[in-house]
């Protein structure tokens, strides 16, 4: 028996070299097959993807070695083997082929989301969106009774009015920003413009656009009073900003405080209002005492938003030349300014509210602006950092909320 096996172990050695030679033409087969298949893509493969095949190859001799020897299964050994790497290979190339799309897709994706945050900086939405409630508010006090009106009707003004100046807010901003890129590298550093994202020529080109589509909107509808609020307001902040002789209002703070505040009242306001007095409602041009009062009390905020956005400006205002009110006075007494003509605004207020005829309006509108003085002087006193320009704007922004605020009291004037 010991003879018998010392018989043995040479035909179990010749036939696992026998087998490991089969094997490895099988694998040569399948190298080249690999080879020819994929050979194109191989040229873009990484170090890792190589480290992958080396890490196959080394798996395949390392089944060669574990063979035992069996003429039967030999040849079924190495075809499983060799479907073994193919399937492998295959794979490998696979992913190879998907893996450009993966890594370009969130590129992609990132530069479309940059793209929006860029187009948002430069509409700067803040303004636009802070202005709707105070349309909303005007186009409800030029109706007198809401049994004349359906809610859809009311919803179909209001949405006229706001796409008609969506575009003309945007025109404002844009034009401000293609006028002071100078400035906002200073300033506003992040804004497209002033950071170089957009050329000059995208701005204007958007500018433009804006405008158009601004008048278009309003021209299409035929609405007289919408027409008349967007011409007005480009007229006077196009003015405002552009640097052309005679031009250039923001170097005078009369022109500033007038033009800013009219455009405002004009968009916001007056526009809104008769459009839904004049053009959906088909009535007369009445304006109630509510309406009157809302004028006068927000078109002191309006100028007060103009003196406000200098306040943190002072320092690229003061690099082109700019004479702010700021700049003259200094930031301190500005603010404490602003804060005055606020108290003297709600003033106004109580007085007409006092005066009122109607017993539970007298009360709601003297109670209720008591309150906000109070409230805006505490603000002022405890949440205004005179030192910091993220604090004075938002100080700015809480302007905006104050406007808001405004829209809300005056539907209780009477």
């Amino acid at each position: 028996m010991a003879f018998g096996h010392l018989v043995l172990i040479p035909r179990s050695t010749s036939s696992i070299a026998t087998t490991a030679a089969s094997c490895w033409k099988s694998k040569k087969f399948a190298d080249n097959y690999y080879a020819n298949s994929y050979g194109r893509r191989a040229l873009w493969q990484s170090d890792r993807n190589l480290t992958k095949d080396h890490s196959i190859k080394t798996s395949l001799q390392h089944n060669i070695s574990k063979l035992h020897y069996n003429p039967i299964e030999r040849g079924s050994r190495c075809n499983k083997i060799e479907k073994t790497y193919l399937t492998n290979a295959s794979s490998s190339a696979q992913s190879h082929e998907s893996e450009p799309e993966v890594h370009e897709s969130p590129k992609a994706l990132e530069s479309i989301k940059k793209g929006l945050v860029m187009f948002l900086q430069f509409c700067r939405l803040y303004a636009f969106l802070g202005m709707i409630p105070a349309g909303l508010s005007s186009s409800l006090l030029a109706v007198d009774n809401f049994s004349e009106i359906s809610p859809l009707l009311f919803l179909k003004g209001v949405l006229q009015y706001i796409v008609t100046f969506f575009f003309t807010s945007q025109f404002v901003m844009g034009v401000n920003q293609l006028s002071d890129v100078e400035i906002d590298k200073i300033n506003k550093p992040d804004l497209p413009l002033a950071s170089g994202e957009y050329s000059f020529t995208s701005g204007v080109i958007l500018v433009t656009s804006f405008l158009l589509a601004g008048f278009g909107v309003a021209w299409m509808l035929g609405s007289q009073p919408l027409i008349w609020s967007v011409v007005v307001t480009a007229a006077l902040m196009g003015a405002y900003s552009v640097n052309f002789p005679l031009l250039r209002w923001k170097r005078s703070i009369i022109l500033t405080s007038l033009s800013n505040a009219i455009a405002m009242l004009a968009s916001f306001h007056i526009g809104p209002f008769l459009h839904m007095k004049t053009f959906v409602l088909k009535k007369a041009a009445t304006f109630p005492r509510s309406m009157i009062l809302g004028c006068v009390v927000i078109g002191l905020f309006y100028t007060i938003i103009t003196l406000t956005k200098d306040l943190g400006d002072v320092e690229g205002d003061k690099a082109a030349g700019l004479k702010t009110l700021p700049i003259r006075l200094g930031v301190k007494p500005v603010f404490w300014l602003c804060v005055s003509l606020i108290q003297m605004a709600y003033g106004i207020a109580i007085t007409m509210g006092a005066l009122s005829p109607v017993l539970w309006s007298k009360i709601v509108t003297v109670v209720a602006h008591a309150f906000m003085v109070f409230y805006v002087w505490n603000h002022a006193l405890n949440s205004v950092d005179l030192s910091s320009k993220d604090s004075l704007h938002s100080f700015h922004l809480f302007m905006f909320k104050l406007v808001t605020v405004e829209g809300i009291l005056i539907q209780f004037v009477r």
